[in-house]
């Protein structure tokens, strides 16, 4: 698809999708899915396909399936497909030609806040579904961050830092991506937002344990790492199958670097959970530079915000305030937000909530700018030495065939 664009140029359609191809959306993978499975291909010749996100599935099926279910998508969801024109929100009939799909089978886009349907069967039978949010945009929703310059950061086992640009539409110029916030009812403007995603957070915790049986279990990593002081100069790149934003390099892999007689396993840990915040001030500094307006403070959430260690690292390492919720899964709440607040609904006034209820633990930065700068810097060194690691193999390697001789 990217030898198809003019000039070989993976952000060709980022100016109406915000996105570069990639296999990470939606659109590639159902080319794929049409181009390799004939069931696929021949549900669609036949008129019987639909095609949609998670949430579109589960509201086709909430609302009675294949016996008048409703096929459809919000503005969040559908705005991560690389389908969408982020300026109309409407998918976009030149992209779909350019991958080739039938828009028929898409569902219809609706906003991130109204009466959808109702429950077809079961003992909720009747109640309304009026809330529909991407993952990482619900995360926002619950973080409060619906005012331009506020992002949240949510560590699973990758992490998602969004930047509310407002109702600006801003692309990236250091490899973010561009997409839907939400959509508050059919008649409220779309908010946008800049999103940097990192392939592995918590994961490199599930790779220490599982794959070099340094840990017993993740949760183990703040007490282990805890037992040292530092990293003793151990820098962890967790770039198992390449680097996301800001650098978007398929050909990275991950790098151990600064190792010596000296080093334990708990300085490799300790190296692991630093790499997380590394990563995040990574895409700080991009949104920085795209946004002209640098934070004061980063919203946090997800399952790791649970470390206190890391949480304290994270504001070390980016030099700013690091806010914690006294809830920590944001997610569901910002999609019971979404609902409760559509119209007819009416059960939540977002107009009242404040902040400054969501926080409930605050983390300082308590090294230097100094020392905070050189170990940035260390970060970037051990960057470069896992870029380029990775290339395509010709099936036949060179003398290989007199060695099988």
């Amino acid at each position: 698809m990217i030898a198809k664009a003019p000039g070989h140029s993976a952000d060709y359609l980022k100016p109406l999708c915000g996105l570069p191809i990639s296999t990470y959306f939606s659109a590639l993978k159902l080319r794929w899915l049409l181009d390799n499975v004939a069931s696929v291909k021949k549900a669609v010749e036949e008129k019987r396909c639909l095609f949609g996100t998670v949430d579109s599935w589960l509201i086709w099926n909430l609302t009675g399936g294949t016996d008048g279910g409703l096929h459809i998508t919000d503005v969040t969801n559908a705005s991560r497909t690389m389908l969408m024109n982020i300026h109309t929100l409407q998918w976009d009939v030149s992209i779909c030609k350019f991958f080739n799909i039938p828009m028929e089978i898409l569902p219809e886009i609706r906003s991130s806040s109204e009466i959808y349907g109702y429950l077809r069967d079961g003992p909720l039978k009747g109640l309304p579904i009026s809330g529909c949010l991407g993952d990482q945009q619900a995360a926002l929703v619950g973080q409060l961050c619906f005012k331009q310059g506020q992002a949240k950061n949510t560590y699973g086992t990758g992490c998602f830092l969004l930047y509310n640009t407002g109702t600006n539409i801003v692309q990236s110029q250091h490899g973010l991506l561009t997409t839907v916030g939400y959509k508050f009812g059919p008649k409220s403007p779309a908010v946008y937002a800049l999103e940097g995603s990192v392939a592995v957070a918590g994961a490199s915790a599930t790779w220490l344990r599982d794959n070099m049986g340094i840990l017993q279990d993740v949760t183990d990593t703040e007490t282990l790492a805890s037992s040292v002081e530092d990293t003793a100069d151990v820098y962890f790149v967790p770039a198992f199958s390449g680097l996301f934003a800001p650098y978007w390099r398929k050909d990275a892999r991950g790098a151990l670097c600064g190792l010596t007689h000296y080093t334990r396993k708990a300085h490799i840990v300790r190296a692991a959970l630093e790499s997380i915040c590394y990563q995040t001030r990574d895409i700080l500094e991009a949104m920085n530079k795209d946004s002209g307006i640098p934070l004061s403070l980063l919203q946090v959430d997800g399952g790791m915000t649970s470390n206190n260690l890391m949480m304290q690292l994270q504001a070390d390492l980016v030099g700013i305030k690091v806010v914690r919720p006294s809830m920590a899964e944001t997610t569901a709440l910002g999609a019971a937000m979404a609902a409760g607040s559509a119209e007819g609904i009416g059960v939540w006034d977002l107009a009242r909530e404040n902040p400054e209820t969501v926080g409930s633990d605050h983390f300082h930065p308590s090294v230097s700018e100094d020392e905070r700068d050189i170990r940035y810097a260390k970060w970037k060194m051990a960057i470069e030495r896992s870029l380029g690691w990775h290339e395509e193999q010709p099936k036949s390697m060179p003398g290989t065939e007199k060695v099988k001789e």
